[in-house]
């Protein structure tokens, strides 16, 4: 696995319709970099959309589930389409972390398919949630 080092803020995006979730989690991604924010399906996708176009994608996404207007798991498809139709190699592509209250194996399998990187089942914490980001090669201090 290689080690990203942190000499810039890592670019984050971060999907989730509640608020209380969002709040904590932007609280513990903002010590690490940049948190863009959107609370419906096609909010987050065109954000991704603008982000790749301007050649800065999204290093980090954070999506939950279960989001208004366009599911997580259609947004994550849609995602990694537009990745491949721009020709962004894998070094490039987002990493996505899905987010649910959901611990429903069907749901964690569906979303491994359509290739997720990371799956954490709410409430979130801190420790985990940088877990997680380190197991996909970000090096940060805590």
């Amino acid at each position: 696995m290689t080690i990203k080092k942190l000499t810039k803020n890592i670019k984050i995006l971060l999907v989730d319709n509640e608020l209380a979730s969002r709040r904590m989690v932007k609280s513990f991604l903002s010590f690490i970099g940049e948190v863009d924010v959107a609370v419906n399906g096609d909010d987050a996708f065109a954000s991704v959309e603008k982000a790749i176009e301007d050649n800065q994608p999204y290093e980090l996404i954070f999506l939950d589930v279960t989001v208004p207007e366009l599911e997580g798991i259609e947004i994550l498809k849609k995602i990694r389409q537009l990745e491949c139709r721009q020709g962004l190699s894998e070094k490039v592509m987002s990493k996505i972390i899905m987010t649910s209250i959901s611990s429903d194996k069907n749901i964690i399998l569906k979303a491994a398919r359509a290739d997720c990187d990371g799956y954490i089942i709410k409430p979130i914490d801190k420790t985990r949630l940088y877990n997680e980001i380190h197991k996909l090669g970000f090096n940060f201090p805590e």
